[in-house]
């Protein structure tokens, strides 16, 4: 599923985030960057041990907050990792919604043009597929009215599953229908 948002093309795919060939894909992280289980278990198993290295030298990031290394061994020439809410920490939404804004201010810094998100927080912290779809959606959305140089954004969803919750708030949003 395609939309264009002010110029960005936002699209939503079901697949491995780490198989894109993007700028950057976001990596659904910890506040203290170990790439454990998960999207990040695959980045440090396919991306290399590299990844993982630099993460201990920026050492971690507030929840919310997004930092950037290189992609390692992927496709994705950069990872930038964004650390979404644990399901009953308090202001999850909010925490969420940053983690999103925050990632895609960090690849406009540093110039990127496409960037792909995983469903972040639903996995072991717990946070409901919906709710997830409707912020970050949301939260991109307004972002790519404003002034970017982003000109791709790709949600990458593992299951089809996730991948129709995504679509039915992507056609809310957009009035578009896959």
């Amino acid at each position: 599923m395609n939309v264009k948002i002010a110029g960005c093309r936002l699209e939503l795919v079901e697949g491995d985030i780490t198989e894109l060939d993007t700028d950057a894909i976001v990596n659904a992280a910890n506040a203290q960057l170990v790439l454990g289980g998960g999207v990040a278990g695959a980045i440090r198993r396919k991306g290399g041990p590299q990844i993982q290295e630099e993460c201990n030298q920026i050492g971690g990031t507030f929840v919310g907050g997004a930092v950037i290394t290189t992609g390692g061994k992927l496709k994705a020439r950069h990872i930038i990792h964004a650390v979404g809410p644990q399901l009953g920490e308090g202001d999850e939404d909010e925490k969420l919604r940053k983690a999103t804004l925050n990632s895609l201010k960090v690849a406009d810094e540093h110039g990127l043009k496409s960037i792909a998100f995983p469903a972040i927080s639903t996995g072991i912290f717990g946070f409901p597929i919906r709710e997830c779809a409707e912020i970050m959606l949301h939260a991109t959305a307004e972002y790519l009215r404003g002034k970017t140089g982003l000109e791709r954004v790709v949600f990458c969803l593992f299951g089809r599953d996730r991948f129709d919750v995504f679509a039915r708030e992507l056609g809310r949003i957009t009035g578009v229908r896959q």
